[in-house]
C-alpha cells in the first residue's frame, strides 16, 4: 500500500537548536584517522567500483578521504563529477519536465524551486546509469547527506545499475523540512510541504539493492529521526557519535561503509 504523509511525517523531528554547536568538525571526531588509512587492506578482489556522492554545498573534493579509504580497502572509489552540490541551483524548468516518477499526479504545479532537486535526481540518476553501463557492473553508492539522498533515488529509478546504498546523516524522507535550511527554504516561497510529502509518494517504488544508513544524534544540520529509514525491506542502520560535518571524516563511520561494502561484494 502507498505511504502517505500523513502515516509518517508527523512523528519526525527537525533539527534541535541547542545542537547547532555541534556543526563545526571537531578534532576528537578524526581521532585515528591517520591509523585506519594506514592499515586498511583489501578483503575483496576485482575493485567493484564505488561511487562518492558529496552534500549540499560540498564537492568531490570534501570527499577525497573517505574515497581514499576506499580505494586502499580494494575498491575503485570515485567521485560524483558534477562539481559542487547546489541541489539543482539554477534549474529552470517545469514540473513536467522531471521524469515520470516524480510528483504523480502533480505535473501541473507551478515550480518555484521544489523541482530543482528532483532534476538534479533525474541528472545524477543518469550519470549513474552511464557509468554502469560503461564499466559492465552496478556501482555502489556511497552519500553524504543530500548525497545520499541522491544515491538513493538513482537506486530507485535504476535498480540495475546500483549494487548497494550507503548514507551517512541523509535526509531519507521530509527534504529540507528536517534539516537546518528548512526556515531559508519556506523565506525563498518553497513550498517545503510538498517537497516532504514527494519524498514520502516515491518510497511507493522500493529500493531493491541493499540499503544502509548511518546517523547521529549528535546531528544538528539533519535530525537524526529523518535518517530512518522505515520502508525498505532489511535495510540496515547504524549509529555514531559524530556532527554532521564530521561523516566524511570519522573512522567509526568508514569501517562501517567498508563492513557493509564488503559483506555485499565477498557474496
Amino acid at each position: 500500500m502507498e505511504p502517505t504523509p500523513d502515516d509518517c511525517l508527523p512523528n519526525l523531528q527537525g533539527p534541535q537548536r541547542r545542537k547547532l554547536l555541534r556543526i563545526p568538525l571537531f578534532l576528537w571526531e578524526t581521532r585515528g584517522l591517520r591509523a585506519t588509512l594506514a592499515s586498511t587492506s583489501p578483503n575483496i578482489s576485482g575493485t567493484p567500483p564505488v561511487m562518492v556522492i558529496p552534500g549540499l554545498w560540498a564537492s568531490d573534493r570534501t570527499m577525497r578521504t573517505l574515497r581514499l579509504f576506499l580505494n586502499r580497502s580494494g575498491y575503485n572509489a570515485q567521485g560524483w563529477g558534477l562539481g559542487r552540490n547546489l541541489a539543482g541551483r539554477g534549474w529552470a524548468g517545469e514540473i513536467s519536465d522531471l521524469s515520470a516518477g516524480w510528483a504523480i499526479g502533480e505535473r501541473n504545479k507551478p515550480n518555484k524551486g521544489e523541482g530543482s532537486v528532483p532534476a538534479l535526481c533525474d541528472k545524477f540518476g543518469a550519470e549513474v546509469k552511464r557509468r554502469s553501463e560503461t564499466l559492465g557492473r552496478p556501482i555502489a553508492l556511497v552519500g553524504w547527506s543530500l548525497g545520499g539522498y541522491l544515491a538513493r533515488e538513482a537506486a530507485r529509478d535504476y535498480p540495475a545499475h546500483v549494487s548497494a546504498v550507503i548514507t551517512l546523516g541523509s535526509p531519507l524522507v521530509g527534504g529540507p523540512k528536517y534539516s537546518f535550511v528548512d526556515r531559508r527554504y519556506r523565506r525563498q516561497g518553497l513550498d517545503v510541504d510538498w517537497i516532504a510529502e514527494q519524498t514520502i509518494k516515491r518510497h511507493a517504488i522500493p529500493i531493491q539493492c541493499p540499503v544502509v544508513s548511518i546517523y547521529s544524534k549528535h546531528d544538528a544540520i539533519v535530525h537524526w529521526s529523518a535518517s530512518i529509514d522505515r520502508w525498505t525491506p532489511n535495510a540496515r542502520h547504524y549509529e555514531v557519535y559524530c556532527t554532521h560535518t564530521a561523516f566524511g571524516f570519522h573512522p567509526p563511520a568508514f569501517q562501517i561503509v567498508r563492513k557493509e561494502l564488503d559483506k555485499i561484494h565477498l557474496r
